[in-house]
């Protein structure tokens, strides 16, 4: 298989990217207009963002074009597939980026947080892939999906209960659907994200965790790289599993994070304190 120019390799390509208005989203769509894709589908809760996407995409040469949408809808989901048939006629590429990580430990979560856990984490998803799928069958196109999951997935923490139980289902997920579509010649992986510099993350950390301005720095500070994942590097291993250089890579989960799971110098992991009383 020849090498890929990676200024081209998404030349003529259609993708949908969800939670594309911010964060790791936006710097996926960004990296695959970079890399020469036609026309990308972007969708979020906040138009204002989603429009300042779409004009800083077009000084890209790409077309792309915003959808307002809620993914603990499913007809919601549906219909961000059905944008991109509608602008492109087809699809190569879904990126699942957008989810939820609320904090809930197995004492605390409410149903109401689990069942929203579960709708952006799970079900949004398993309606997205569902409908790419259909698109890509329709007109041979033997396309590319990555789902972002998280290294929580493996067991997580004690305040992620339900969000660790909903990124388990999408890595089990992932691979179910990867075996479903390989006489279709259509390739699902997963990466599991780390810790990751997000605005996102920086709302988590002040509303959950109590953090103030420069808690990013004293946090980089004490990783083994000196610092957070940044959204671009993940974008990067996104596009890699999207093009031709991935191969027939299909139904892996792969690990992005500056640790190893399973490996420790401090003996077994243990929470740091009991669970509260109710």
């Amino acid at each position: 298989m020849p090498n890929t120019d990676l200024a081209t390799s998404f030349s003529g390509q259609y993708f949908v990217v969800t939670g594309s208005t911010q964060g790791l989203g936006a710097a996926v769509a960004r990296t695959l207009a970079e890399r020469g894709a036609a026309g990308l589908i972007i969708c979020g809760r906040r138009r204002a963002q989603g429009e300042e996407q779409v004009r800083l995409l077009a000084q890209l040469d790409c077309q792309a074009f915003f959808v307002e949408a809620d993914l603990e809808k499913v007809e919601d989901c549906r219909a961000i597939i059905e944008a991109a048939r509608t602008h492109f006629g087809t699809l190569h590429g879904l990126v699942n980026c957008a989810g939820m990580s609320d904090r809930g430990t197995i004492l605390d979560t409410s149903p109401e947080l689990f069942d929203r856990l579960m709708a952006v984490n799970v079900r949004a998803p398993f309606f997205l892939m569902q409908e790419a799928l259909k698109l890509m069958i329709s007109n041979g196109v033997e396309g590319a999906v990555v789902n972002i999951q998280s290294v929580t997935g493996h067991g997580g923490q004690s305040f992620l209960s339900a969000y660790a139980a909903s990124k388990g289902a999408l890595a089990i997920l992932t691979k179910n659907v990867a075996f479903s579509a390989l006489r279709n010649r259509i390739r699902v992986n997963g990466l599991n994200i780390g810790w990751m510099d997000t605005p996102h993350e920086d709302d988590i950390q002040r509303q959950y965790h109590g953090a103030q301005d420069g808690w990013l720095e004293k946090a980089e500070r004490a990783q083994p790289f000196g610092r957070l994942l940044k959204p671009e590097e993940v974008a990067r291993s996104v596009a890699f599993l999207l093009s031709r250089e991935s191969g027939m890579m299909t139904g892996s989960v792969i690990d992005l994070e500056q640790g190893v799971v399973g490996c420790t110098d401090g003996g077994s992991p243990q929470p740091n304190q009991a669970l509260g009383g109710v």
